[in-house]
């Protein structure tokens, strides 16, 4: 049975992805900026580097993604947006696995890429 979709949700669920596109570009520019930071000048290690920060972002991401590609995967019967979204965070979960450094920054990076492009196809999916 299907129910005839409101006017709101398509503007939430854009809006949400529009939020994980932008969570996943904040989170690409810290760990850039954390490498760059730290291997340059030796700073803020302590606190860019911070574990806490890592999960907190995971979180955020799974929680957006989760709602936003999966509303769109039901409205638009599409799978790709999904399956990228996942594989994400996925690579981002095992960041949190791997210890500091280059391997957690180039498995996270990969994340929030596709992440980001699971957002970006289902906004595309959704028009």
């Amino acid at each position: 049975m299907s129910h005839p979709p409101s006017s709101s949700q398509p503007s939430l669920r854009a809006r949400l992805d529009r939020a994980g596109i932008v969570l996943s570009s904040l989170c690409l520019v810290h760990c850039l900026a954390s490498i760059a930071v730290v291997a340059t000048l030796g700073l803020g290690g302590q606190w860019l580097l911070a574990p806490e920060i890592h999960r907190w972002g995971l979180a955020l991401a799974v929680v957006i993604a989760g709602v936003a590609i999966g509303w769109g995967a039901l409205r638009h019967r599409q799978r790709t947006p999904f399956v990228v979204a996942m594989v994400g965070l996925t690579f981002m979960g095992g960041a949190l696995a791997a210890p500091h450094g280059l391997q957690e920054a180039v498995l996270t990076i990969i994340g929030v890429v596709l992440v980001s492009i699971g957002h970006i196809l289902n906004l595309r999916r959704a028009h």
